[in-house]
């Protein structure tokens, strides 16, 4: 496969994810706009910290005048979710060579989600150029929305829909993949009970975990036992 063949498959890749990110990013380049920073702050934001939901989460404690412990604690907590993304990728990421840090860095959910359901993804140059275009959509998403905010006035209530709508494709696509209604009807469960009985704070942290370690005693529970071996 040629390298403008393999970039134009990763684009196809890509494409639900861009759909998402694009508009998504639009929103947040505006909305930081409209909020007094200037317009590079934006796609700066996209560069550096490249996490939708940590950066629409650093505007709002910005506006707040949080200080930088209340900001890193609640970005840690927000993010923490990445760290069972980055255990269950471990493996895959050890060959990947100076493609690793970059790989760790840009993983995302849509690109997790991506790299955990598609079967090219595990060669280390598809993953690489997956993962290098969902954050060029990111990043043009908010470099518009940026300039557009600067240049225009417009109410974009309702634009975050996007992300909802982007993790709706993304469920959809993996639960065609995988054929197993199990893993979904778990984290279903253990969502909706963190909804219902906890904070709004903790309910994210608290969900994942619950649903990971219902998932490993269900793992341990169907995992073929060794056969004993006689004498």
């Amino acid at each position: 496969m040629s390298r403008f063949s393999s970039w134009r498959h990763a684009l196809s890749l890509t494409t639900p994810v861009m759909l998402g990110y694009v508009p998504l990013g639009i929103a947040f380049g505006v909305l930081c706009v409209q909020m007094g920073h200037a317009w590079w702050l934006a796609p700066l934001m996209s560069v550096a910290i490249y996490s939708g939901a940590s950066q629409f989460l650093l505007l709002s404690l910005l506006a707040a005048g949080a200080s930088l412990t209340e900001i890193g604690v609640a970005i840690f907590l927000l993010s923490a979710r990445h760290l069972f993304y980055g255990l269950s990728l471990v493996s895959r990421f050890r060959g990947s060579g100076a493609r690793k840090p970059y790989l760790v860095y840009a993983l995302t959910d849509e690109t997790y989600s991506l790299l955990s359901s598609r079967a090219e993804t595990r060669d280390p140059a598809v993953a690489f150029r997956v993962s290098l275009l969902n954050q060029g959509w990111w990043l043009l998403g908010s470099l518009l929305g940026a300039l557009a905010g600067s240049l225009l006035s417009f109410d974009s209530t309702g634009m975050e829909f996007a992300l909802t709508a982007l993790f709706i494709v993304l469920t959809l696509e993996l639960m065609a993949t995988v054929k197993r209604m199990a893993p979904f009807a778990i984290g279903l469960a253990c969502g909706l009970g963190a909804l219902l009985l906890l904070p709004q704070r903790h309910m994210l942290l608290a969900a994942i975990g619950a649903a990971c370690l219902v998932l490993l005693l269900d793992y341990r529970r169907r995992a073929p036992r060794p056969v004993e071996q006689r004498p």
